[in-house]
């Protein structure tokens, strides 16, 4: 059996690692060099750093930021925020990240997809959905949640999987940040739906959310942000847990 992922995600803004809740009120949690290294130290399965304010003159500022995270991990990462060609996803895969996460972009031009998965392979295309309930549908949302779209999450994560993406990476925005749990019942329909790894993320609060995650959502990683900046938890308890519930974790 596959066993499952914990992902710590860095969300980076100015070159420093902040968290909010449903999307907005940041606050710092630190250097993202640093915090990499002791999540791979941990035991992370993989990173994702994502640039939650990026524009085309941060691109430089990102790719420098991948390579010092490079020289410090060995585990894989992906990195994702302002991506939208062929010749940003090639700076970022020359500068050390593993895969690249794909969002707004790909919505506005869904043959980005296809482009990048020939050129680079599927395995490194990642593309996340950040989605929200809107009079019991659920939507999709653009630009780091700014913009609503009438487009349904699971219509759109059929699409993804047709142009060769690898990885789902979904964000419930109604559960970003709260601690009440994971979309397991979106998520449950999501895994049900595609034949791709789907990342859960969004709303992971204790160790019985992963553990639902797993098992209700049938999610084949979780991601998760303040719990493990703010040493609410750690990868190491988190694992050993898991493991106890029988779930199949790397330790």
């Amino acid at each position: 059996m596959l066993t499952k992922r914990i992902i710590p995600c860095l969300d980076i803004k100015d070159g420093r690692t902040v968290k909010g809740v449903n999307f907005v009120d940041l606050r710092d949690a630190g250097d993202p060099v640093e915090l990499a290294a002791i999540y791979a130290q941990e035991g992370a399965d993989e990173l994702v750093f994502l640039d939650i304010s990026a524009t085309e003159e941060k691109r430089k500022t990102l790719a420098e930021l991948v390579y010092h995270v490079g020289e410090k991990v060995n585990i894989p990462f992906t990195v994702g925020g302002g991506i939208s060609s062929v010749e940003d996803v090639d700076t970022l895969l020359k500068n050390g990240a593993d895969k690249v996460s794909i969002n707004s972009s790909a919505v506005k031009r869904p043959e980005l997809i296809n482009e990048l998965v020939s050129k680079f392979g599927s395995q490194c295309i990642v593309v996340a959905i950040d989605a929200k309930q809107v009079d019991g549908q659920w939507k999709v949302h653009l630009v780091g949640g700014k913009v609503p779209t009438e487009i349904d999450l699971f219509q759109w994560a059929k699409e993804v999987e047709q142009r060769g993406a690898g990885e789902i990476l979904f964000t419930s925005m109604d559960h970003d940040g709260t601690k009440n749990g994971f979309a397991n019942e979106a998520l449950a329909q999501l895994s049900t739906l595609v034949n791709l790894p789907v990342i859960a993320s969004g709303g992971a609060g204790s160790i019985s959310h992963f553990t639902d995650t797993f098992t209700e959502g049938k999610a084949d990683a979780a991601l998760a942000a303040s719990i493990f900046h703010f040493k609410e938890i750690s990868i190491k308890e988190l694992k050993s847990k898991l493991r106890e519930e029988g779930i199949p974790v790397r330790l």
